[in-house]
C-alpha cells in the first residue's frame, strides 16, 4: 500500500462519510452531496496536471484511491470513476478545448460522465456519427449511461462510415436529439443512476470533438482498459475481508488476503508495463484470478454472518452483489471468453 495525501483523504472519507451511508445509498441512489465531499478532497483531479488544478498523481496512487472509494460505496465509485477518463484524454490533447474544459474537470468544478463502451461492440455500430453543418450529428442508442442527473458534461462517441470514431462533448442533460430513458432497476448499483440515452440527430460543434481516431487504433489502445484488472475489484475484496476478519475468523480473512495481495501487485506490475498491449494472456488470467478472489472473498462475509446477512441493511449481501456487478462492469467478448473458460477448467 502507498503513503500519499490523497489516500489518506480518501480513506477519512472513506470512514466518516461512504462507509457509515453505504446502505442506504445502496437503496436510494447516490447523493450529490458525496460527490461534493470527493470533489472538495481533490480526488477528481487526482490523476489531472498539476498546472490545470489536478494532483498530478502517479498512477499506483490513482489505483488505490479508487481501491479505497469502491470498498466503501460501490455506487458511489462508480459515478465518480467515470469523471477520470475524460480527464486523462483531455490531459494528453493539444486541441484549444484543452485549455477551455481540462481545468473545470480536473478540479472538479464539471463532473463529467462516459457514452463510449458501446463502440466496443464493433463491428456492430450502435451509434452513428456523421458529418453535418461544420459539425457531427450523432444517431442511435447509448445502451448505459451512469450518473445521469449527477453529471455536468458526457464524452459521447460514435463510428463513422468512414470507421472512425468520433469523441466529443455534450452537456448531461435532455436537449434536442438526447433523451434519457427511465432510470434502470438493476440488481447492483441502482443508485448510480444508470440510463440509456437515445439520439436522434444530436448535434454537437467541431469545437467540442476531443479525439478522432481509426476504430482500429482505438481497439488497440483499449486493450489495456479492458484486460487489466480493476482496482474496484481489490477494493471490493479488501472491504469483504475486513468483514470476515470482524466476524471471528482472522485466520480465513488472513489466507485469502494474501492471495489477493500477491495477485493486486502482479496486475498491478503488467498495468505499468511500458507496452501497454503486450502481455494480453497475462493480464486477462490475472484479471479472471481476481475475480475469483474477490468471490471467494464475498462469499466469505456472507458466509460467516450466516442468516443475517440476508438483510439489506447488512454490508457482507450488498458487497456481493456489487461483485456480480464488476464481473461484467467492462466486460468485451475477449473478456467474457477468458474467463468462462477459466470457470469450464476443472
Amino acid at each position: 500500500m502507498t503513503t500519499s495525501p490523497l489516500i489518506a483523504r480518501a480513506r477519512q472519507l472513506a470512514d466518516t462519510l461512504l462507509v457509515p451511508n453505504a446502505e442506504r445509498v445502496d437503496q436510494a441512489e447516490v447523493p450529490a452531496s458525496h460527490l461534493d465531499a470527493i470533489r472538495r478532497s481533490g480526488l477528481l483531479g487526482v490523476s489531472a496536471p498539476e498546472a490545470y488544478g489536478g494532483a498530478g498523481a502517479p498512477d499506483s496512487v490513482a489505483r488505490e484511491v479508487q481501491e479505497i472509494l469502491a470498498g466503501a460505496c460501490c455506487s458511489t465509485w462508480f459515478v465518480q470513476t467515470q469523471h477520470h477518463t475524460p480527464v486523462r484524454m483531455l490531459a494528453k490533447s493539444e486541441l484549444p478545448l484543452r485549455e477551455s474544459l481540462l481545468r473545470p474537470l480536473a478540479t472538479g468544478e464539471l463532473l463529467a460522465g462516459i457514452a463510449y463502451a458501446h463502440v466496443r461492440a464493433f463491428p456492430r455500430v450502435v451509434v452513428r456519427a456523421t458529418a453535418e453543418r461544420d459539425g457531427w450529428r450523432f444517431d442511435g442508442t447509448v445502451p448505459w449511461y451512469t450518473g445521469w442527473g449527477l453529471n455536468d458534461v458526457m464524452l459521447l462517441a460514435g463510428i463513422t462510415d468512414a470507421d472512425e470514431i468520433v469523441f466529443a462533448f455534450a452537456d448531461a442533460r435532455e436537449q434536442p436529439g438526447l433523451r434519457p430513458s427511465a432510470p434502470m432497476r438493476l440488481a447492483a448499483l441502482t443508485a448510480a443512476r444508470t440510463v440509456s440515452l437515445e439520439l436522434d440527430g444530436l448535434w454537437l460543434p467541431e469545437s467540442s470533438v476531443l479525439l478522432r481516431t481509426p476504430q482500429e487504433k482505438f481497439a488497440l489502445l483499449d486493450i489495456p482498459r479492458s484486460t487489466n484488472a480493476s482496482p474496484a475489484v481489490f477494493g471490493l475484496a479488501y472491504a469483504a475481508l475486513r468483514i470476515v476478519a470482524e466476524s471471528g475468523e482472522p485466520e480465513t480473512a488472513e489466507a485469502l488476503r494474501g492471495g489477493v495481495d500477491e495477485v493486486r501487485r502482479e496486475a498491478y506490475a503488467l498495468a505499468d508495463h511500458p507496452v501497454a498491449h503486450e502481455h494480453v494472456e497475462e493480464r486477462l488470467a490475472l484479471r479472471t484470478r481476481a475475480y475469483d478472489l474477490m468471490r471467494a472473498a464475498t462469499t466469505a462475509a456472507v458466509v460467516s454472518g450466516g442468516g443475517r446477512t440476508m438483510d439489506l441493511r447488512n454490508p457482507a449481501q450488498r458487497l456481493a452483489r456489487e461483485g456480480m456487478f464488476l464481473l461484467i462492469q467492462g466486460q468485451t467478448s475477449v473478456v467474457r471468453r477468458a474467463h468462462l473458460d477459466a470457470l469450464g477448467r476443472p
